[in-house]
């Protein structure tokens, strides 16, 4: 896929790694429609992609009728879809067995919704769109690509959830891939490591060092920069399908 064909929606697009992919991709050309449920910053980011280029849409993904909806309405803005780029995602810190007694189901259940259903969700209502666009080279015509986590494969203690939702984005990439190949399009999964994003930021400068230290090589916060450069790799790339990219600077989590 060429850069400056890239008409793209980015779930969690208005902050943190979603914006930097929504950066990536217009600074190379492309369009992209933001999807993310943050009002003031969706403004800010369209102000600054500039109108022409990116449109913010108030999106739960885990809507299933809203997101079809939404899809649709993006087509429309951009010209085309060929793209999904899910960033979208919450932590759902919290032990199975906490001090205050067991993890309440929901907050369990609201993490893996957010987080594998909602990618799942949104990637099925781009695929339906996707499956009707005209072949390019190869009779590709459409590229997904979901977030995991380093997290899916080294769970920490309090990351049940997490690591959960996360091995699921991980575990439907393949056979996604597998089904959606006749169509000519392309599913992939980052699993990135820690990267600087707006929640790193707020930590105190002492946890940052020691997440940095933690790194082997190099050993700093991956930059969100470095994460749209794989996510636009992929795009690129038309033999990269159905496989996990960890990003993470071979860092492997410790258990707490």
């Amino acid at each position: 896929m060429q850069a400056n064909n890239v008409r793209a929606v980015v779930t969690g697009g208005v902050s943190g790694l979603g914006l930097a992919v929504a950066r990536h991709l217009v600074a190379e050309g492309g369009r992209v429609a933001l999807l993310d449920v943050n009002d003031d910053k969706g403004a800010a980011a369209v102000a600054e992609l500039g109108q022409d280029n990116a449109r913010y849409f108030r999106t739960d993904v885990t809507d299933e009728a809203g997101v079809a909806a939404t899809l649709e309405a993006a087509r429309g803005f951009l010209g085309g879809l060929n793209g999904a780029v899910n960033c979208a995602g919450i932590l759902g810190a919290g032990r199975v067995l906490g001090k205050e007694g067991p993890m309440p189901l929901e907050a369990f259940t609201r993490t893996v919704m957010v987080n594998l259903v909602g990618s799942f969700n949104v990637a099925k209502a781009a695929a339906a769109l996707m499956q009707h666009n005209e072949p390019g080279e190869d009779g590709e015509r459409g590229v997904i690509v979901n977030t995991a986590s380093v997290a899916a494969y080294e769970g920490q203690i309090g990351q049940a959830a997490y690591s959960a939702s996360k091995g699921g984005v991980v575990g439907m990439t393949l056979p996604m891939a597998r089904e959606l190949a006749r169509f000519g399009i392309r599913v992939m999964t980052i699993a990135p490591g820690v990267f600087w994003t707006p929640m790193v930021d707020g930590m105190p400068e002492s946890v940052q060092q020691s997440l940095a230290a933690s790194i082997p090589f190099p050993s700093r916060l991956g930059q969100p920069e470095e994460f749209a450069e794989t996510v636009a790799f992929i795009l690129r790339n038309r033999y990269l399908n159905g496989g996990t990219i960890r990003l993470d600077g071979a860092t492997r989590l410790a258990p707490k």
